[in-house]
């Protein structure tokens, strides 16, 4: 793999995890890297400093890196957060999500995801197993929920409160797909029509994704 290839995904990788790789974080810390990661904090850093490669990486010009565990979590991290900053509220933001999904399925077969030395590179890792519509959505975040159950009894235990609550927001994810069969949240950027049901859920704008740690 090129040099620059390692340079770019590690880059990457120290931009989204602020934590770095050691195990010894602060727990306060932590959750507000969390924060920030899962709410939108990082929107303007993202478009300055990783417009380009989000665009390189949504066009496939970036899939060997996926041939290295930590590439392709990089890959992973443009495709599904990356992407929803570059093109937040445009359609084009979820596009990538299958893409993101198939590196996840393909690294979860191939000992890449074995191969991760940190709890955070992992749930991260998952992500896209809840995000990316489709008629397996249930099955694949029920698989996401076993995920991070496993992550949580490995995590540091000062930590396993912050994961704990990323298992229920797993749960939660689910019981909204298992309703409707799909992010209704979506549903006004991808031009769908809301069911009655769907507007009510929207009306009291209690989405799981904006409600992590509370």
């Amino acid at each position: 793999m090129a040099n620059k290839d390692c340079q770019e995904w590690d880059g990457v990788l120290e931009f989204w995890f602020p934590e770095g790789r050691s195990l010894d974080v602060d727990p306060q810390t932590h959750r507000a890297h969390w924060l920030w990661r899962m709410q939108g904090g990082a929107d303007d850093q993202i478009m300055a400093q990783y417009s380009r490669l989000t665009k390189r990486a949504a066009k496939g010009e970036l899939d060997h890196w996926a041939q290295e565990p930590h590439g392709r979590l990089a890959l992973i991290i443009a495709l599904d957060q990356f992407s929803r900053s570059v093109w937040r509220d445009e359609a084009r933001a979820y596009a990538q999500d299958p893409s993101a999904l198939s590196l996840v399925i393909e690294g979860l077969s191939n000992g890449h995801f074995s191969a991760f030395e940190t709890p955070w590179f992992q749930i991260v890792y998952g992500l896209p197993l809840g995000h990316c519509e489709g008629p397996d959505h249930l099955q694949r975040l029920d698989q996401l929920i076993s995920l991070r159950e496993e992550v949580t009894a490995a995590a540091p235990i000062p930590l396993r409160p912050i994961y704990s609550a990323l298992v229920n927001q797993a749960r939660d994810v689910r019981k909204v797909i298992a309703a409707f069969g799909r992010h209704p949240h979506r549903n006004k950027i991808l031009n769908r029509r809301s069911t009655a049901a769907e507007g009510v859920y929207l009306a009291k704008g209690q989405f799981p994704h904006k409600r992590a740690f509370r």
